[in-house]
């Protein structure tokens, strides 16, 4: 009766929150910085996140369009790996279906992390952007699926890009190990 109790007692309690450990390398940052996912807020793009980063598919991904001020973007498992043709890194997702929209109430402060998508709300795949200042108007707009909780240095070391859309030339920065963590 009492192991009934204590199974019952861990089958009810709140699953603890994902995130993940993210190795950046490049010519701007050296190091690694840590996401806390908003699995209670964002639940499907949590968890597709933590999917692809448990396959491997976010490692040796660039980060191709950095806005200083405003953001920095990653994810294209497509054609955002290193090395690749990065005309077209950024219009790539992963073999999954888009994902609908997750909107909150959470506000893209600094450190917050969203999914990027097209003009289409329902568009997000598998890139996501980290915010480098606050961005009031993305909120309600695009899905916050978590934020950074250390290393926040490292972020702010991102090669930045060029130009209103912040295009990375040359060798951009490398996410080059993603690791889910509890």
């Amino acid at each position: 009766m009492r192991s009934l109790a204590l199974a019952l007692c861990v089958l009810a309690s709140p699953a603890l929150a994902a995130g993940l450990d993210v190795q950046v390398e490049g010519e701007g940052a050296m190091g690694t910085f840590h996401i806390e996912l908003y699995d209670d807020v964002a639940p499907e793009h949590a968890a597709r996140i933590v999917a692809l980063a448990e396959s491997g598919a976010y490692d040796g991904v660039v980060f191709h369009r950095v806005i200083e001020g405003f953001m920095a973007q990653t994810g294209d498992v497509q054609y955002g790996k290193s090395g690749a043709d990065m005309r077209l890194a950024g219009t790539g997702g992963s073999d999954m279906p888009d994902l609908a929209a997750e909107f909150s109430d959470r506000t893209f402060a600094r450190g917050v992390v969203g999914m990027a998508r097209s003009q289409n709300p329902n568009s997000a795949n598998s890139q996501f952007f980290i915010m480098f200042a606050p961005a009031p108007h993305l909120d309600g707009q695009y899905t916050a699926v978590g934020e950074v909780t250390s290393g926040m240095e490292v972020v702010d070391a991102i090669k930045r890009g060029e130009g209103r859309n912040g295009a990375v030339l040359g060798e951009p920065d490398v996410m080059t190990r993603v690791t889910v963590t509890e």
